[in-house]
């Protein structure tokens, strides 16, 4: 039976950034993937997801050259080409990752891993098991699409995020279930390749997970481009109708049914749980995912859970944070701070950005803080009048006794790009008042940034 001081099950980039970090340490490594490296991340989400609002963003500029005096004749749309671009950058980044995988001498084991005793991993692949033991079994097997009890991904009549990722049509109209990130995106990108576009969401507004004015700003903007925006809302069934979907919409004003060319499902995910062994090894799970402290151990000596399969927040910058920590931590390597998951910043990609970290201001207010909050509308801002994207909110919110800054949620162009300010300036535990002395260049977007700070005591200068 091979053995290594610590084995991972899972490449994506919780599980590879993990694999790195131990080999860096010493540690004689393995990786156990089944499917592909760099998970669903490099290959189905994140990066690929990118790739396509590039082209939404390319759309947009296209609509808009008028405005910075360009005409544009003769102009034509292969959605093939584009979704090709974005399967060759996930391509490119998968033997990337590959190639780091050999450059640090980790052993990667093609197959399906089963925790079959403390310490033991099973791999399965192609119709035969090999055993291996290791000191330590990270588990970083992800997340993938949550079904609703009456609504499921078939690829055909209700797509996921792979089919949505990869059309080889556009479809006329568009129903989108779910108003998070994921959902979002979606609806922004079709939208700007010209789909007649409805988004649903249960909540009372969409990206609920936002503070209360990004989200209102948000759904405005949608409304604006002609996306039909409904709240309060739920989707009781979908049936097929021809070659479109019959939807069955519940809202605050009744129910009532319409047919759509096409319907995405986003309404979050689920821990890749299923064939791990963790039932006989009474390893604590919860809602489907691995319960992990805040380094990552769970309740089985020698085994640990990261990255989606852990929980909240499902992000990839999270999961490779995770896995540093708890390598770190296995091996006693010292000053290793848990994760504190307000200082984690989430991004979405739709048009307009939304970028966020830290506590809304409904949450601090709750937390018993007392708040100072700085607002600054992009409307203002020199550069992104310049750009023609003049449409957004900087929003801070520090506490008003120690100056800490509790939260920062931005709306506008390119700030998923300047939320790490934010967060730097919280690991570096600056205050309102430190803030408000840096100094920004300008002509910048991320001037509103200095503008939102000093509103926050009452110095604003341009608004």
């Amino acid at each position: 039976m091979q053995h290594y001081d610590l084995m991972v099950v899972g490449g994506g980039p919780g599980g590879y950034v993990a694999a790195i970090r131990a080999a860096q340490l010493g540690f004689k490594t393995a990786l156990v993937e089944k499917q592909h490296l760099g998970g669903v991340c490099l290959n189905w989400g994140c990066i690929p997801t990118k790739a396509l609002l590039r082209g939404a963003d390319i759309a947009q500029t296209i609509k808009e050259a008028e405005h910075f005096g360009f005409a544009i004749d003769n102009l034509s749309f292969d959605i093939n080409k584009l979704v090709q671009h974005s399967r060759s950058v996930a391509s490119k980044l998968s033997g990337g990752v590959a190639y780091l995988m050999k450059k640090n001498n980790i052993k990667v084991i093609d197959g399906t891993a089963t925790v079959a005793d403390k310490c033991r991993l099973d791999v399965s692949y192609d119709g035969s098991v090999t055993q291996y033991r290791a000191d330590h079994i990270i588990l970083a097997t992800g997340g993938r699409a949550r079904n609703l009890p009456n609504i499921k991904i078939d690829g055909d009549l209700v797509w996921g995020a792979r089919e949505a990722m990869t059309p080889s049509r556009l479809p006329g109209s568009l129903l989108v279930i779910g108003g998070g990130a994921i959902g979002v995106e979606f609806a922004s990108l079709y939208n700007d390749l010209g789909c007649d576009v409805t988004l649903v969401e249960a909540a009372e507004r969409i990206v609920p997970a936002e503070d209360a004015e990004i989200s209102q700003l948000a759904e405005k903007s949608f409304k604006q481009r002609g996306i039909n925006v409904l709240t309060n809302t739920l989707v009781d069934e979908v049936e097929g109708a021809g070659e479109q979907s019959l939807a069955s919409i519940a809202g605050p004003d009744g129910k009532q049914q319409q047919k759509f060319d096409q319907v995405i499902l986003a309404v979050g995910i689920r821990g890749n749980i299923e064939g791990l062994g963790l039932e006989n090894l009474g390893v604590t799970t919860e809602n489907s995912f691995i319960v992990a402290d805040p380094f990552g151990k769970t309740n089985l000596a020698g085994l640990y859970a990261i990255g989606d399969v852990a929980g909240a927040p499902w992000l990839a910058h999270k999961a490779s944070h995770e896995a540093v920590i708890c390598v770190e931590n296995i091996a006693g390597v010292q000053g290793v701070k848990p994760l504190d998951k307000r200082r984690v910043p989430g991004c979405t990609y739709c048009r307009p950005q939304i970028a966020s970290i830290g506590l809304t201001e409904a949450q601090a207010k709750a937390a018993g803080h007392s708040t100072n909050t700085g607002r600054f509308n992009i409307g203002a801002n020199g550069k992104a009048l310049a750009i023609n994207e003049a449409e957004g909110l900087v929003k801070t919110v520090f506490d008003s006794n120690t100056g800490e800054l509790l939260g920062a949620h931005m709306i506008g162009p390119e700030v998923t790009e300047q939320i790490q300010g934010f967060g730097i300036a919280q690991q570096l535990e600056a205050t309102e008042q430190e803030l408000s002395h840096t100094i920004f260049a300008h002509p910048t977007v991320s001037e509103s940034m200095h503008e939102s700070v000093l509103d926050s005591i009452g110095l604003s200068l341009h608004q």
